[in-house]
């Protein structure tokens, strides 16, 4: 792929992201956008559920397959390693916007708080997505999202993969993005039936999709992993100084990568 065609279908790429995680924003909230999880429909409720689950388990499959090692170094043979990570956010961010347009909402409350309850719940929803955006950048977000590689490629760069980094939350857990996800899941001060399955839903994806994560990470940073994984939390941070990367690399005999 040329340079320029590179950088415009990364940048096509992220912006897509962009809709989708503004979007999603307001899908979950049941606010500001034209079709929220609890707005349209109109489908019986077996009809509603199969559709949900199916989108649920389609957004599932393709993030945790394009996902795997294995995978890319499959697809790789086909997709320019400059845009590999932006064809996986496009196709995230696709899934995704098809999942807001097809979702059937499910009648019926759990439960509805009102008043100052309502406004802390609303307080906790905003700080999960804030949770999350703010986490991108504690790593790396333009290689997150591919933006990184695209430049790289545009000046004749190898790519390279990022350094074992520990910045910000992650000194206090080990994936403050699902943290930031799962909080704002659950946060709802009207909780549908519909929003309560795509909350257990997607938490349950998220606990499972973690392992198989921290399985990758151990094969990318070794030894260095396997102590910051001892000392720092998955998701739940603790009531104790945070974790430097200078006590991660203290324990370690050689300070190389793998």
């Amino acid at each position: 792929m040329g340079r320029v065609s590179a950088v415009l279908y990364g940048l096509f790429s992220y912006a897509v992201f962009l809709v989708s995680f503004l979007y999603a924003v307001g899908f979950i909230a049941d606010l500001w956008v034209p079709k929220t999880i609890d707005s349209g429909g109109g489908a019986p409720l077996v009809p509603a559920l199969v559709t949900d689950i199916a989108l649920l388990t389609l957004f599932a499959m393709q993030h945790s397959v394009m996902a795997r090692p294995s995978f890319k170094r499959w697809w790789m043979r086909y997709v320019p390693q400059s845009v590999e990570r932006s064809t996986y956010v496009l196709a995230a961010s696709l899934v995704l916007l098809l999942m807001f347009w097809q979702w059937q909402p499910l009648p019926g409350r759990v439960w509805a708080v009102s008043g100052p309850s309502a406004d802390i719940v609303w307080g906790l929803y905003a700080l999960g997505w804030a949770v999350v955006l703010v986490s991108t950048f504690f790593i790396s977000h333009a290689h997150l999202f591919g933006i990184q590689q695209i430049f790289d490629h545009w000046r004749g760069h190898a790519p390279k993969d990022p350094a074992f980094q520990l910045n910000g939350l992650y000194r206090h857990v080990r994936h403050p993005i699902m943290l930031g996800f799962v909080i704002a899941f659950w946060s709802a001060p009207e909780m549908s039936w519909g929003r309560l399955l795509f909350a257990v839903a997607s938490t349950g994806y998220i606990l499972i999709a973690l392992q198989f994560e921290e399985h990758d990470l151990i094969a990318s940073f070794g030894s260095r992993y396997r102590e910051y994984k001892a000392h720092v939390p998955m998701l739940v941070p603790r009531l104790r100084r945070a974790v430097r990367k200078a006590d991660v690399d203290a324990t370690q005999p050689d300070r190389g990568l793998r």
